[in-house]
């Protein structure tokens, strides 16, 4: 995944659980499998919400951006982005990600900078527009909110009472 992502490995009070599931299935990939399913929903949410992880809002739209949109939802003029977020899942980690080519640019914020050109050109506000460089907030919506840490540990707990026979 080239345009951003994040990797989820257990830790925390979840990791004994995970322990005792990879001692008791032959693989733990449909664990993460899960875990990485949940990640994928919370995250589309987030650009139902148009919030990050924590819950905090994204930054509003450029009031003359937003005129010439033909969506009004932040991050998301064709759903592009939203939905090539996927899952890969490993026996030991999950990654969730995209490989959209802009998708960092939008996750972490940073300056954008004309690289073969003098300048950029756009269309902005319907109106065709030249500049040396455009400035994009960080607009975070891959992360693990309280609620997916809740998900991750409800998961695991499932596993483990269809896997690991409880003791007598």
């Amino acid at each position: 995944m080239s345009g951003a992502s994040i990797s989820v490995t257990v830790s925390g009070p979840a990791l004994e659980g995970f322990r005792r599931l990879e001692g008791a299935m032959e693989t733990t990939t449909p664990v993460m499998s899960a875990i990485g399913t949940g990640l994928v929903g919370s995250t589309h949410m987030r650009f139902v919400r148009q919030t990050d992880p924590d819950g905090a809002a994204w930054a509003a739209l450029d009031p003359e951006y937003a005129q010439g949109k033909r969506n009004t939802r932040i991050l998301t003029e064709s759903g592009r982005l939203r939905d090539s977020i996927n899952s890969r899942p490993g026996p030991r980690e999950v990654r969730v990600g995209t490989n959209v080519i802009y998708a960092a640019i939008h996750q972490f914020g940073g300056t954008i900078k004309p690289k073969n050109a003098s300048h950029l050109w756009f269309r902005f506000g319907g109106a065709l527009v030249r500049a040396d460089s455009v400035t994009l907030p960080a607009r975070p919506y891959l992360g693990i909110s309280a609620d997916d840490e809740t998900m991750i540990a409800e998961t695991i707990i499932d596993f483990l009472e269809r896997y690991v026979p409880s003791s007598p």
